[in-house]
């Protein structure tokens, strides 16, 4: 009688299984996936910024491979669920900060459930010849399903994000963060089936030529993709360069009432530029060309307050130099975050209305359902923002500068929209005082270094409270600020205007890499479906 394998989806039983010793062993046994998986969740946020263990995805990533193959899909979704909670938890635990618990269990509950539909798919793929491959691509897929919906999508989290000091960060200019993230799952996966293998040969004294193959190049490829595209990656300036000032104002007190304190806000980011205007006449901080105020340092509206337009207006005159100044706009009934490029002697000149808006922070998605629930979350945000429709790039003293404001930095086209519409230098104004001193503002800043190498750019980030930093187009930090402090960082930056390949490609990469997903899913489940009409025979 010859052997079938067991269909696609189900467990395999006709490997040869250690008998517990104890009903208590048999036990352990049943809950070790479980374990594993949630504990290499949690070893995957450990891999996040502020910490630079960059590495720990790779353990992360070979430890869920454990749990997961040979399993059924049901099996894998369960336990994709609790390596995504082990994940999110932690690492989304800012975004309740100031509102409690409620939204921050749930944004994690939802945002997991991505994880374990790639956990189910992961288990079906598990089979296949090279499925490290087919698994990894899964892993993509799902992170762009999840960057898209719901409510346009939230991708914070991407495996990408974790890896700005790591050995595979010069992929992200090959192609962007689907192609960053895929090589250290790919490498992660490998990494297990590699151990799995060396295994087997020592049990067994055999050697799968295949499947060891198999494991060396899961490994090996990503690894030296990585090393092959790190002349990519330069800091050379291509236009010139320009000196750039950051201000960072501070805030008088964190929160949610932060938009209480506007008139402070504002005073606080003049304030401060006026004193680097002062050091910049007494010779001691180099004159900028330019100046960048971050998201909300100035929530009265300037056009309809004379006061505010006032205390601009002195700052930009102080500095001798444009400004971008981010400021809350209501114009036509419609309330926008807005950046306004400020001319020390024309005043407004130029805005960019921010288009990938916060959902239930800058507007709420289905607002009558939340108000039967809790009136109060309504009450935070009275009234929705409006969208931007179009990319924003300032030239501020024959510089052209990419807006890409806060939340933005998250999203893959928001940011290279500004870079194809000719942006030399990218910022990424922010307003991080609602989250006090929680890893959110790390793991931001985390983000605009893997942007400026996918897209070979300088980018600033200013903050209201911090942390503000200058980037170098290869992700180091030059200079940055501590948290609830006012500062100002002035530097001379290269300005570039080549394109990566990450530029060039586009949306490409991660298309081609979910059509490998479902070619893999595909070929799995037809195999499936032979080995049970096989198994019936």
């Amino acid at each position: 009688m010859t052997a079938t394998a067991p269909p696609v989806g189900e467990p395999d039983r006709t490997q040869p299984r250690n008998t517990p010793a104890s009903p208590a062993a048999a036990r352990l046994l049943r809950f070790l996936p479980a374990a594993v998986a949630a504990l290499c969740g949690v070893l995957l946020y450990v891999s996040f910024p502020p910490r630079t263990l960059w590495w720990l995805a790779l353990p992360a990533f070979a430890g869920l491979g454990w749990a997961l193959r040979g399993r059924g899909w049901k099996a894998g979704l369960g336990l994709g669920y609790l390596f995504g909670l082990g994940f999110l938890l932690p690492l989304l635990v800012w975004t309740g900060v100031e509102v409690g618990p409620g939204p921050w269990l749930a944004l994690a509950a939802i945002e997991a459930v991505f994880v374990a539909l790639v956990g189910a798919g992961v288990a079906v793929v598990s089979r296949l010849p090279g499925w490290p491959l087919w698994a990894a691509a899964l892993w993509t897929a799902g992170e762009g399903a999840r960057a898209r919906v719901p409510f346009e999508g939230f991708p914070w989290g991407k495996i990408a994000f974790g890896q700005a000091d790591g050995l595979f960060l010069p992929l992200a200019a090959v192609g962007g963060t689907p192609v960053l993230g895929f090589a250290v799952v790919l490498c992660g996966f490998g990494l297990h089936e590699a151990v799995r293998a060396a295994v087997r040969a020592r049990r067994t004294g055999r050697i799968r030529r295949s499947a060891a193959a198999a494991a060396l190049l899961s490994v090996a490829v990503p690894v030296l993709g990585a090393l092959a595209a790190r002349p990519l990656i330069s800091a050379e300036a291509e236009d010139g360069t320009a000196t750039v000032a950051v201000i960072q104002g501070n805030v008088p007190r964190a929160g949610l009432d932060f938009n209480a304190q506007r008139r402070a806000v504002l005073d606080y980011h003049a304030r401060e530029t006026e004193r680097l205007a002062a050091e910049v006449e007494a010779g001691k901080a180099d004159r900028p060309d330019f100046v960048l105020w971050p998201e909300n340092s100035s929530d009265i509206d300037p056009f309809a307050n004379a006061d505010a337009r006032a205390v601009i207006d002195r700052a930009a005159r102080a500095i001798g130099a444009p400004i971008s100044v981010g400021g809350v706009v209501e114009r036509d009934g419609k309330l926008l975050n807005e950046q306004i490029l400020w001319d020390p002697d024309k005043g407004p000149v130029d805005t960019y209305d921010k288009r990938q808006i916060q959902p239930f922070g800058e507007y709420l998605p289905l607002r009558s359902l939340i108000g039967a629930i809790n009136d109060e979350w309504t009450s935070m945000v009275s009234q929705d923002f409006s969208r931007g429709t179009e990319p924003g790039v300032f030239t501020m003293a024959g510089t052209e500068v990419g807006l890409v404001t806060c939340y933005e930095a998250a999203f893959d086209w928001a940011v290279r929209s500004e870079v194809t519409d000719g942006a030399q230098l990218i910022s990424v104004p922010s307003n991080n005082a609602t989250f006090d001193r929680s890893e959110m503002t790390y793991q931001q800043l985390a983000m605009s270094r893997v942007r400026a190498v996918e897209h070979s750019r300088t980018v600033t980030v200013p903050v209201t409270s911090g942390v503000s930093a200058i980037i170098m187009p290869d992700g180091r930090i030059t200079q940055k600020t501590g948290m609830f402090v006012a500062d100002s960082l002035v530097q001379e930056v290269p300005l570039r205007s080549s394109q990566t390949p990450a530029t060039r490609l586009g949306v490409a990469p991660e298309i081609v890499l979910v059509l490998v997903a479902a070619g893999g899913l595909g070929w799995a489940v037809a195999a499936g479906v032979r080995g049970r009409r096989a198994g019936g025979v």
